[in-house]
C-alpha cells in the first residue's frame, strides 16, 4: 500500500485551517468522515478505481451522493483532490487532520491494556493521573489483556509506558543476555 502522508499533508492543513477559523472542528471531522465513509463503500470503490471514468463525472457523482450532508467546502475539497487524482490520499488527510485537531484541542486519546479489569475508581485514579502527566485531556480506552499477567501498558500517541510484568520479564531477560 502506497504512503500518502506526504500528499495528504498539505490538503489536511488546509482543512485543519478552514475549521479552526470557521471554529468548528466537528462538522469537518464530521465531512471527512463522510467522505471516507462513500469513497471506502465496495460499490463507489469500484466507480472510483474505473479509469474509463471522467474525473469530472467522478466529482459530480461523488458530490451529488453527499450534497445537502456535507458543507460547500469539503465538498470542494473533494472535487479538488479529484481532480488532483489524489482521492487515494483520503485516509492519510483524515488521520493528519484528526492529529492536527487533537493538538489544537490539547487532548489525546490513551489506550490503557491491564492484566485485569480494573475498578471504576482507580480508572478514575489512573485518568486523573495520565491527564496530569501529559497536560493534556485525555479520553481513555480500557483493554483487558491477560497475557501481560500483572500490570498495565498505556499507550498515547508515541508515549508508550510499560508498566506489565511480562515487559518486566522481556526487560530482564535481555538485560540477563547481555
Amino acid at each position: 500500500m502506497a504512503d500518502f502522508s506526504t500528499l495528504a499533508r498539505p490538503y489536511a492543513k488546509a482543512a485543519f485551517e478552514l475549521a479552526r477559523d470557521s471554529g468548528d472542528y466537528q462538522s469537518w471531522s464530521d465531512a471527512l468522515q463522510a467522505i471516507a465513509g462513500l469513497v471506502t463503500d465496495p460499490q463507489v470503490a469500484q466507480l472510483v478505481s474505473n479509469p474509463a471514468l471522467a474525473r469530472a463525472d467522478l466529482a459530480a457523482t461523488l458530490s451529488a451522493a453527499l450534497s445537502g450532508k456535507i458543507g460547500k467546502e469539503p465538498l470542494a475539497l473533494l472535487q479538488l483532490l479529484i481532480e488532483n487524482g489524489r482521492l487515494g490520499a483520503l485516509g492519510s488527510l483524515v488521520t493528519q487532520f484528526e492529529a492536527l485537531r487533537a493538538e489544537a484541542q490539547r487532548r489525546v486519546e490513551v489506550d490503557v491494556t491491564s492484566a485485569a479489569a480494573v475498578e471504576p475508581a482507580q480508572q478514575q485514579a489512573l485518568s486523573d493521573a495520565i491527564r496530569k502527566r501529559l497536560d493534556r485531556d485525555v479520553a481513555v480506552r480500557w483493554h483487558v489483556d491477560p497475557a501481560l499477567v500483572g500490570g498495565a501498558v498505556i499507550r498515547a500517541g508515541d508515549l508508550i509506558i510499560d508498566g506489565s510484568l511480562s515487559g518486566e520479564l522481556e526487560r530482564l531477560q535481555t538485560a540477563l543476555a547481555r
